[in-house]
């Protein structure tokens, strides 16, 4: 009887047809590229704990009690915008899961990323100023009481709001753990340093604000009946500190690989190498320009 109570937290409180189909593309690309690129154990890790972790977050009963109790609604979102993305992320999976894909698919995406619009969304999707602000964006505009009270509601905005916070976080942490020097890197090493701080700053701010108001921020869970017998103040105090310590925990993680990079690079010379190329491809478009 245990275990079968064990095995109910796995039943999806909403089942989503989309988001099973966009996990298993996942695991499959990435299964079938593992055959063509040497995958080390701990990538391996590091991918398959973070994939658990996002549908454990987004597709089991958890999210019941996500939907009625602000601390686990917050814990949910430390793992779907933080957590998850970045050990997936550091499993560098890109090009294991583009080697998954069917040759003709490979060769279109190939000749669709050196179009004009491959190279847009590229270049929107790696932007060094436009995905940082974003994940910080995506963090605080779901916490406005007037957002989070119709987010919570309506299941369709729930989703985007669920959707939109993983995205950001592979979008960002794919441009943090860049193991690269700059170019061909969208941001330079000491960026990947820096800009942890900056976004870890203002989730802090929020984390402490929510933790130390004393009214009740977000009455909807006291309306729709807490799951677990807790009073408002209580949750409210514990989700704050979520977004205050552990969310920034995972971004000092995050901001400690990125300086284990530019140590790296920097003692390999890479980081003079990268600025040479750099200037010599500016003063190369230059003459072509006049």
């Amino acid at each position: 009887m245990a275990r079968m109570d064990s095995l109910e937290w796995l039943v999806p409180w909403e089942f989503s047809p989309t988001l099973v189909a966009s996990f298993l593309v996942a695991i499959v690309l990435f299964v079938r590229g593992q055959r063509v690129h040497h995958v080390t154990r701990a990538r391996s890790i590091l991918f398959w704990t973070g994939m658990v972790l996002l549908y454990l977050s987004l597709h089991t009963r958890l999210d019941y009690y996500a939907e009625r109790m602000f601390f686990i609604h917050r814990i949910q979102h430390l793992v779907l915008h933080h957590l998850g993305p970045l050990l997936v992320m550091a499993a560098f999976p890109g090009q294991v899961m583009r080697a998954g894909l069917p040759m003709r698919w490979r060769v279109r995406l190939r000749d669709f990323l050196r179009t004009g619009a491959g190279r847009a969304t590229v270049a929107v999707l790696t932007n060094k100023i436009f995905v940082p602000a974003l994940f910080v964006f995506l963090v605080l505009v779901w916490l406005i009481p007037s957002v989070q009270f119709y987010s919570m509601l309506d299941w369709r905005l729930y989703r985007v709001m669920n959707w939109s916070v993983v995205i950001s976080g592979f979008m960002y942490w794919n441009l943090i753990l860049d193991r690269r020097p700059a170019p061909p890197a969208a941001m330079s090493p000491g960026g990947r340093v820096i800009s942890p701080v900056a976004t870890m700053l203002p989730q802090m701010v929020a984390g402490a604000v929510i933790a130390f108001t004393e009214s009740d921020i977000y009455p909807l869970f006291e309306l729709c009946g807490r799951a677990i017998a807790m009073s408002a103040q209580t949750d409210q105090t514990i989700g704050g500190l979520t977004m205050w310590i552990p969310a920034a925990l995972v971004e000092v993680i995050g901001l400690m690989v990125a300086l284990g990079t530019l140590m790296r690079l920097s003692a390999k010379g890479r980081l003079r190498k990268a600025d040479r190329d750099a200037r010599a491809r500016a003063k190369s478009s230059a003459a072509l320009s006049s």
